[in-house]
């Protein structure tokens, strides 16, 4: 009881002025140069349709009609960030293998530079399987090798990062947990973003979550900040307890925790905003948290606030939740929606407390 009445909430709104501030800050994200560290992967999609129960065992038959190689893990960070507008470069690891040449072809097909991606021979590519059958996911299967890089290669992962950390403004590290972060990495990241006054934003794991200490902004889920707070989150006001434990350990100068179809909740300035969620639809949330981490810190990089920062990302996110399958969202498609929420409604309400 102590801590609801303790907790002050005052509603804001932004009306359709808003707009102005939105396209000027999208406009800047092509002067924008981001830097992505992290764990490359593909995702692969098997389409097709069910129409019968196999005589086998319990299953649906899955007719195939289509095939599709997307890129995944940091490599989506990285498309969302050119289909945004922004520069980018990628630092990270494949195999030598047709799933990881499939992935530097595509990447290049984008104008992204891949001199920063080490390839290790006896490591196979990350890859994500995904069998969709009238829209929907039926099961998932993965192809991958945790174990720790080899020690040339966390050299080479190092060396261009001091080569190019001058280039960049920013820096995400994209954690999926699959053995490019680890602690050594992440200290050299934090020492060099740091000392060179870079932005630095990152998309963790529960096995690093307490490394990333005075960053930017920290992007967990809901499931990933209650993992890590080492408590339930059931309610607003466990979220709110959560994210004040995370900003306590942290010390980072935002959190920016996504909640699925309660929208996000951003922690900054000794405030807390709650931003409703947008999406009209959702099929599918596959890599929406690449969506929110790369226009978060495009608005950064841009200039832009915390606030608008989270405002931006949210319809963002909404955009690629309404797609099937790993998905971006272009500049054009974020100011469409946000121009079509604003014609439907006069207002975006959303609240903080202190």
């Amino acid at each position: 009881m102590e801590s609801r009445i303790k907790r002050r909430c005052e509603s804001h709104r932004w009306d359709r002025r808003k707009l102005d501030d939105v396209r000027k800050i999208i406009e800047k994200f092509s002067q924008s140069r981001v830097l992505v560290v992290g764990d490359i992967m593909a995702d692969e999609f098997i389409w097709g349709k069910v129409n019968r129960i196999s005589p086998e065992a319990p299953v649906p038959v899955v007719n195939v009609t289509e095939e599709t190689l997307r890129l995944g893990g940091a490599a989506n960070v990285v498309n969302n960030i050119v289909s945004l507008g922004g520069e980018v470069l990628l630092c990270g690891v494949i195999g030598n293998d047709t799933v990881g040449k499939r992935l530097k072809r595509e990447l290049k097909k984008i104008g992204v530079e891949i001199e920063g991606i080490v390839k290790e021979d006896k490591r196979p590519t990350t890859v994500k399987t995904r069998i969709i059958a009238h829209g929907q996911q039926i099961v998932r299967y993965d192809r991958e090798k945790r174990a720790p890089l080899l020690p040339e290669s966390y050299e080479k992962i190092n060396t261009f990062i001091k080569k190019r950390i001058n280039d960049v403004d920013a820096v995400i590290i994209s954690d999926y947990g699959k053995g490019v972060i680890t602690e050594p990495l992440i200290k050299e990241i934090l020492f060099l973003t740091k000392s060179n006054g870079k932005i630095i934003s990152v998309d963790p794991k529960i096995y690093n979550f307490y490394m990333y200490k005075n960053v930017t902004v920290i992007t967990p889920n809901h499931y990933e900040a209650a993992n890590a707070a080492g408590m339930e989150i059931n309610s607003e006001e466990d979220l709110v307890n959560a994210g004040k434990l995370i900003i306590e350990k942290l010390k980072c100068k935002s959190l920016l925790i996504t909640r699925g179809e309660e929208g996000m909740s951003l922690f900054a300035d000794g405030k807390i905003v709650h931003i409703p969620a947008v999406a009209r639809e959702v099929y599918d949330v596959t890599g929406a948290g690449d969506t929110v981490i790369s226009a978060f810190t495009l608005c950064l990089s841009a200039g832009a606030d915390f606030i608008d920062g989270a405002f931006i990302s949210n319809f963002a996110a909404g955009i690629v939740v309404g797609k099937v399958g790993t998905s971006t969202a272009s500049r054009k498609e974020v100011v469409k929606s946000i121009e079509e929420y604003f014609s439907r409604n006069r207002f975006f309400n959303y609240r903080v407390e202190k």
